[in-house]
């Protein structure tokens, strides 16, 4: 008796320049190779011209260059669809490098051969950086061409309506994320999988769009494989949509169990060693930090103190961690009174929620104008660092009147010490409405991380040199 055989589906793959189009994969695919190559060399030549030439011959450059490439690989760093950030993907880049040392370093003991140790530690870290570098300019490059309509992921959205007005509006706050919602199917309106398969392959036909994006909590097991499986079978990509918030992608890694699928997310203690490392960068920072501005310091102050009558310093009591309260420290930009004059502003408050900013606030002084335009009025809360009352990364510092108005869960915020910079100041402080102020301040607690910090401290010197919504 002959086998039941199936008819095999007449589906033509996207051959487009869509992320999921051949042309547009190969070629983008083909680019970033390119760069990553070119990115290799230029470190091995910078290490080469660095170090003596005995030290590093040019076999261990090549057999290392070569090794590199092949974790890069390995890493799964040009699968265009891989979801990682800025921080996953530069360590992606550093541990690949540290197989290749070691694969080098195995060698070299083998074949019992003389290179110099500390050679191939410059290589590794020449290489890293370029690397580092380049992958950082072309994330910067896609993004321009993403925010310009270039290379988008057109996508079908499955998911309800209450769901697909929330995801499409985390996509629109997402300057950085590749999708674009061109078609939307409504699980509730179809009869069972089989219909949800063939309404949703043909939203994507007709609208052009090369996979679909399926928020998987509202669908039974059996109907979401039903439907992950013939997305598949039609050669379109499918992302799993999560109903988790404020989780890094970073901490997230997905494992068999069985025939099936587990997520395992990674805890981010806050004490510890990582507790004592970061106070260690935190004093040792602020410290030199204080010193190198020592002289700009007593020039604002003396500024200060010349053009308008009161204290050099505003101290204003803030919420720390665990809810302790401490005197924050800034350079007085406001006339002496300026917490008495804050009733009658009211009325113009352009800040969101508790939070009261005001572009053109009377209160506040020539200087004052100045300093707080260019951060400089945040310059004293280095020593609230040095006091242990504050950490150079962190939540905003809150006023005990702020906390009226706070949800439950923005208590975590607490958990921490606040900081002089953090996710709010590099995401436009005064331009960003509450709702998201309380969604950075929560990512970062839930996220924490010495890279994390020194991610947002890297973006704070562009931030600070555009005034973003300083006022």
């Amino acid at each position: 008796m002959a086998a039941p055989t199936r008819d095999k589906p007449e589906i033509e793959a996207p051959a487009g320049d869509g992320p999921s189009g051949r042309r547009g994969v190969l070629r983008r695919r083909a680019f970033v190779v390119a760069c990553d190559v070119g990115a290799l060399i230029a470190g091995a030549l910078i290490a080469r011209r660095s170090v003596p030439t005995a030290d590093l011959p040019w076999w261990s450059v090549v057999l290392f260059a070569l090794t590199f490439w092949l974790f890069i690989i390995a890493s799964n760093l040009y699968n265009s669809r891989l979801a990682t950030d800025r921080n996953e993907e530069l360590a992606r880049v550093a541990r690949s490098g540290v197989r290749a040392v070691i694969v080098l370093g195995l060698v070299v003991v083998v074949l019992g051969v003389d290179v110099g140790y500390r050679s191939i530690m410059f290589l590794l870290l020449s290489s890293v950086s370029t690397v580092g570098v380049v992958r950082e300019c072309l994330r910067l490059w896609f993004a321009r061409r993403r925010q310009a309509g270039q290379g988008l992921w057109g996508s079908v959205l499955v998911a309800g309506e209450e769901e697909a007005v929330d995801f499409r509006r985390r996509i629109e706050a997402d300057s950085s994320s590749p999708h674009i919602v061109l078609a939307h199917v409504d699980p509730d309106e179809c009869e069972g999988a089989e219909e949800l398969v063939t309404r949703t392959v043909s939203a994507a036909r007709r609208s052009g769009a090369q996979g679909a994006i399926v928020v998987e909590s509202l669908l039974d097991a059996r109907t979401a494989n039903a439907l992950v499986r013939g997305l598949l079978q039609a050669h379109l990509y499918v992302d799993l949509a999560s109903t988790l918030v404020d989780i890094s992608a970073d901490r997230l890694a997905t494992r068999s169990l069985g025939s099936g699928i587990v997520t395992w997310i990674a805890p981010r203690p806050k004490s510890g060693w990582r507790g004592r490392a970061k106070r260690l960068f935190d004093v040792v920072v602020a410290s030199t930090v204080l010193a190198v501005v020592s002289p700009v310091f007593a020039v604002i102050a003396l500024v200060i103190k010349v053009t308008s009558p009161g204290a050099v310093f505003f101290r204003q009591e803030r919420v720390g961690r665990y809810g302790e309260p401490f005197d924050m420290l800034k350079f007085r930009s406001m006339v002496v009174n300026a917490e008495e004059l804050l009733a009658e502003l009211q009325l113009g408050n352009e800040g969101s929620g508790p939070l009261f900013k005001m572009k053109s606030d009377p209160r506040v002084t020539s200087i004052g104008r100045f300093i707080r335009k260019s951060s400089l009025d945040e310059l004293p809360q280095l020593l609230n660092v040095l006091r242990n009352e504050m950490s150079l990364v962190g939540p905003r510092p809150a006023l005990r009147a702020e906390m009226a108005d706070w949800e439950p869960a923005l208590y975590a915020r607490l958990d921490v010490k606040p900081g002089i910079t953090g996710m709010w100041q590099v995401s436009g402080r005064s331009g960003t409405t509450f709702a998201e102020y309380t969604r950075l301040d929560l990512y970062y607690v839930h996220n924490w991380s010495m890279l994390v910090d020194l991610s947002i401290m890297l973006r704070t010197i562009p931030a600070v040199l555009r005034s973003e919504g300083a006022y």
